[in-house]
């Protein structure tokens, strides 16, 4: 195929535009164009109010490709050859059962999917409920307050991606198409097409809900298992090897391929493999606060007007290094959504941000977090960022007792509890106080994030307007432990094969998804299908 890369049009252009300008590029009638492949499509606002989209796209030409690059003369017109992503050949070892799966967040699901797929009948143990039922369970922990420990925000099939924006673009290069494949197979099991080319694709946590129920049924259409309310609390071990694991009900599944796909929520389990003996350490992550906006006040700094229109609502993303030396940034930024009660513990609390796929909400919202590392930590344990984590929720579950704390900016500056909102109205799910936040984070890392609300009210017109409305504690950001793998993905327990975000490897839905089909490859490699 022919590939141009920046190619340029009006954000408002219509397919036939593209087609138009797409043929004067390559000096060729619209007729002869047979077809056209979107490989990337990036926002250029740098002249906002114009806006204009930048475009990569591979075609399908009647003319001979040769002829066609030759004529055109131009650097960003090139002859591409597109490489697709492969499994590698199975290894030779006979699995005499099938491989475990503990978790069905992404790393787990995208491991058991590609495991079925290969014939390897994976089994999925999760200890949460499946999606539909999680959706209720976590509906009505917001309406009630009642917490189910097992099944929340955190817990549960599509693991704490399911109730968050959804975002799919990730900073890992991977020469394999890992990437890619992933952002098909998102798409081959119902999310939009856009995803595979646009800059910052999202999926919104109504569509990824139906993803991730049609992926499960795929692996079990295949001969996989998937379990849910089987929660997995220790493991079966042998001469330096897992034989398998043992659930809360005392039962033993035996497997010589055990996946800990765990999650980064998953502090009893991290307590278990531990006292088992599984090398891990503390690593650094971040913590901080929510903090909303009215969408339009972002649309107007991103795109230089209010109404988003077909251009959809505006996100941002922000970097400060502090006087202090710890960095602060806005995380997992969601445009049109809600700050949610995601707490997985009784007596603490930690929030998370969530999009549905219209993104259509009234305010924009960002965690804008604080770098820890282990010299904040009570203790210097493998476990001292749990701690640190747990100690945090306390003290926000106690702010606004079992509430979300919810805090104007000028009053965190002020450091006194808000009394009322201003015309930020939060946009929330699970009830919510006013409270005072800067009880809640140690000083240092109030003041880090103090300094970069300064610097971030430059960049952004407003950003930090007396009424932006806090909310806290941003806790799970990302695991507070790695489990150490070698280079074959495995522990010094062979057979262990730690995964995924919660392992430390990952940061986010697509790179907990690339981890996963990793570990799919490396048993794949090693044995052969069952």
């Amino acid at each position: 195929m022919i590939r141009l890369t920046q190619l340029k049009l009006p954000a408002d252009h219509t397919p036939e535009a593209l087609k138009k300008k797409i043929a004067k590029s390559l000096k060729i009638a619209p007729e002869a164009i047979r077809a056209v492949h979107i490989r990337k499509q990036s926002l250029d606002a740098r002249k906002k109010p114009e806006l204009f989209y930048s475009y990569t796209v591979d075609v399908e030409t009647t003319v001979p490709e040769q002829q066609v690059v030759h004529k055109a003369k131009n650097p960003q017109i090139l002859i591409h050859h597109e490489t697709a992503y492969r499994f590698p050949e199975s290894g030779d070892r006979k699995l005499i059962d099938p491989p475990v799966i503990i978790g069905t967040g992404p790393a787990g699901l995208f491991c058991g999917l590609m495991l079925a797929r290969h014939g390897y009948r994976p089994i999925l143990l999760e200890r949460g409920e499946d999606v539909d039922t999680r959706q209720q369970r976590v509906n009505r922990f917001w309406e009630t307050g009642n917490l189910d420990t097992r099944s929340n925000v955190q817990f549960g099939e599509g693991g704490a991606g399911t109730f968050s924006d959804g975002k799919l673009n990730t900073l890992v290069k991977d020469p394999l198409k890992r990437n890619q494949m992933v952002l098909e197979i998102f798409h081959e099991f119902g999310a939009g097409a856009e995803i595979l080319y646009q800059n910052k694709p999202h999926i919104g946590t109504d569509v990824l809900s139906d993803v991730v129920k049609r992926m499960r049924e795929e692996i079990i259409r295949l001969g996989g298992t998937v379990r849910f309310g089987c929660q997995v609390t220790d493991l079966l071990m042998e001469s330096g090897r897992v034989t398998g694991v043992v659930t809360e009900s005392g039962e033993e599944i035996r497997s010589e391929a055990v996946v800990l796909a765990i999650g980064h929520s998953a502090r009893d389990t991290f307590r278990m493999l531990l006292e088992r003996g599984i090398p891990m350490e503390q690593k650094s992550f971040a913590v901080g606060l929510r903090i909303q906006h009215p969408q339009k006040l972002i649309n107007l700094s991103q795109y230089g007007r209010e109404d988003a229109g077909q251009l959809g609502a505006a996100s941002y993303k922000l970097t400060s290094q502090t006087s202090t030396g710890r960095g602060v940034y806005s995380f997992c930024m969601c445009p049109g959504g809600y700050v949610v009660n995601a707490s997985s513990e009784e007596h603490r609390l930690a929030v998370n941000g969530m999009s549905y796929h219209a993104r259509a909400g009234e305010n924009a919202n960002s965690a804008l977090i604080v770098t820890v590392t282990p010299e904040d930590y009570p203790d210097q344990t493998p476990l001292g960022g749990v701690a640190f984590q747990r100690r945090l929720e306390e003290l926000a579950y106690a702010a606004a007792g079992g509430k979300i704390p919810v805090q104007l900016y000028e009053d965190f500056k002020m450091n006194r509890s808000s009394c009322r909102i201003g015309d930020v109205e939060p946009q929330m799910r699970g009830d919510w106080a006013p409270a005072n936040l800067r009880s809640v984070m140690p000083e240092v890392l109030n003041r880090s994030l103090m300094e970069a609300m300064d610097s971030f009210g430059r960049m952004i017109r407003g950003f930090d307007r007396p009424d932006a409305v806090f909310a806290g504690i941003e806790s799970r950001t990302s695991s507070p432990v790695r489990i150490w793998r070698n280079e074959t993905f495995e522990s010094e327990v062979r057979g262990l094969y730690p995964c995924g975000e919660g392992a430390g490897y990952a940061g986010g839905i697509t790179s907990a998804a690339m981890d996963g089909v990793k570990v799919a490859e490396a048993i794949g490699k090693k044995y052969r299908s069952v």
